[in-house]
């Protein structure tokens, strides 16, 4: 009998590792930090019990306090390499604003890289407000499959890794990357 509850016990420990379920990411010290044509993978649904990439682990996506933020290096640097790079949309898992566990997969804005593999990234969004300070407009672009227009929220920022990503193909043209870096040292006093 002991030795079957010292399996169940082990097995226990086992799913929760594998599933995340229980376990928070590290804390993690904040750092500074187009292709043309259709988005060729859209946002995949993720079936019960299954781990959307960022959700959790070391590549977990994380909100960070963008005051907090030291200096941020902006540069426009798109590249078709398979790897993220400042100006590309990519899909993350972003957790929700109640900060309760639970989030979506979502496109994200990268608008700095830090340290390698980590970048700083703002999310997307189709429901936007015009005139509100915490929208700014992008317009449609090819990482929405049904081409509506998007919003970058520049009220919250996160740092994604890129274990936690999946490329997506798409990226901002330089000009409204530019508006996006703009707004976000206009805001936070980046530099």
């Amino acid at each position: 009998m002991p030795s079957t509850s010292r399996f169940l016990t082990a097995l226990r420990r086992v799913v929760r590792s594998v599933s995340g379920s229980g376990r928070r990411p590290a804390p993690v010290r904040e750092t500074a930090a187009t292709r043309g044509g259709r988005a060729e993978v859209s946002a995949r649904r993720v079936s019960a019990g299954e781990l959307s990439p960022g959700q959790a682990g070391e590549a977990a996506t994380l909100e960070l306090d963008p005051h907090r933020i030291g200096r941020v290096r902006f540069a426009y640097a798109p590249e078709h390499d398979g790897q993220p790079d400042p100006g590309e949309i990519v899909w993350t898992w972003v957790p929700y604003e109640e900060h309760d566990g639970r989030g979506k997969d979502r496109p994200v804005a990268i608008v700095a890289a830090g340290a390698p593999g980590d970048f700083l990234a703002v999310q997307l969004t189709s429901k936007g407000r015009d005139g509100d300070r915490d929208y700014l407009g992008l317009g449609a672009g090819d990482w929405d499959a049904s081409g509506r227009p998007s919003w970058a929220r520049i009220d919250r920022v996160f740092r994604v890794r890129t274990g936690g990503m999946r490329r997506e193909g798409a990226s901002l043209d330089a000009e409204r990357f530019a508006r996006l870096t703009a707004a976000l040292e206009a805001r936070y006093g980046w530099r």
